[in-house]
């Protein structure tokens, strides 16, 4: 499983939200992979994808399907109730799970990230899971071959182009019209506009956050970055990451879904929470203009004596490996599982890393200020 979007379930509550939604909406996209394109594509999954479902259901005027999923480890060998497979959206989150999984299959075989005696099955899997998203996509009619053309293409673009703006290309592309087509899938086609845009913005966070998070590491190991082909400093990737997120709330504000509480919770709180993370680590980024709250904040987290930690059982391994976050059976490793709110010292993390789970900001209305954190939802 991978994504940058981290909901916590302290959050659902502040909505009003049962925080098994979102588990519902990531089994049931994990199931859908499994009963239409075997286990293996399971491994696809995105937990970004998961947002598509939301947006569709969000739109939609009937209400939410769920269906009874049987035990799952993930689950402690629990049943839950899950979105169904056969539902528009995770059928939409399934065709971007397995195209951008197919994305990111040939990428590693390309830039010469994996063994040599991998890349030839790593190359066969991406095959099969383009033509699954294919096969995908005709059940909802969604038409995936400029996705797959624009995917195709960033290679070439990765080795002569030198603006950013061509090499975020194809994931705003591919983001945009997944995002638009939550509106057709719901009946929504006046939303459809909003909604690409939304989707450009969205790819474009997750394209920067990525290059930004990776600079250090990809510059180590010699691999591409966006960031050094376009000669673009960090601050000036940060201001762009954050203008998207502006522009994307904007977005969703004129679509009438800014409100809507599962939106919020698993798409903008996470969304923004990544936003300042990222501009934390950017010397010299400005992410929160409330100095006054941040005087009264007390010392920063990081020089705080922190408790001992303890190795993960076997379940806990398992489940923080393939990232599953606050809201299942991994809840424990951030918080007490059944989620009180309340961090275990096994795992120290800082509040907000995995959510906006707190707010009371006395200076500006919506500031996280539990136990001295210094993040803002401002």
């Amino acid at each position: 499983m991978f994504g940058m979007l981290r909901p916590c379930s302290h959050g659902a509550a502040k909505y009003g939200i049962d925080s098994s939604q979102w588990q519902a909406h990531m089994c049931g996209l994990c199931l859908g992979l499994r009963d239409g394109h075997g286990q293996l594509a399971r491994t696809a999954t995105n937990t970004d994808a998961i947002v598509l479902s939301v947006l569709t259901e969000a739109q939609s005027v009937e209400a939410a399907e769920r269906v009874t999923a049987g035990r799952c480890a993930l689950r402690a060998m629990r049943r839950a109730e899950v979105a169904p497979a056969a539902a528009p959206g995770v059928r939409l989150a399934t065709t971007a799970s397995l195209l951008l999984g197919s994305a990111a299959l040939r990428d590693h075989v390309d830039d010469g990230d994996a063994a040599v005696l991998t890349r030839g099955p790593m190359a066969r899997v991406s095959t099969s899971w383009a033509a699954s998203a294919r096969t995908q996509a005709a059940l909802i009619g969604l038409d995936v071959e400029p996705l797959v053309a624009e995917i195709g293409a960033q290679t070439e673009r990765e080795r002569t182009s030198t603006d950013l703006a061509e090499l975020t290309a194809a994931t705003e592309l591919c983001a945009a019209e997944f995002f638009a087509h939550t509106a057709i899938l719901a009946g929504r086609p006046e939303n459809v506009d909003e909604l690409r845009a939304a989707g450009g913005n969205f790819g474009r966070i997750a394209h920067l956050a990525d290059a930004v998070e990776d600079l250090e590491d990809d510059r180590a190991a010699g691999r591409f970055n966006a960031l050094d082909a376009a000669r673009t400093p960090l601050t000036e990737a940060y201001d762009l990451i954050h203008e998207s997120e502006a522009q994307l709330r904007r977005s969703l504000v004129a679509a009438e879904l800014a409100e809507i509480p599962t939106v919020r919770w698993m798409l903008l709180d996470p969304l923004h929470t990544l936003v300042h993370r990222i501009g934390r680590g950017v010397p010299g980024a400005i992410t929160h203009a409330c100095t006054a709250s941040r005087r009264q904040a007390g010392p920063p987290i990081s020089t705080r004596k922190r408790p001992p930690a303890r190795r993960p059982g076997l379940g806990e391994g398992i489940a923080l490996t393939l990232g599953v976050y606050c809201t299942g059976y991994a809840c424990f490793a951030e918080h007490t599982n059944p989620c009180t709110g309340k961090r275990e010292d096994a795992w120290w993390k800082r509040c907000c890393d995995c959510g906006n789970c707190c707010s009371g900001c006395p200076d500006c209305g919506n500031c996280c200020s539990c136990d001295g954190c210094n993040c803002c939802d401002c």
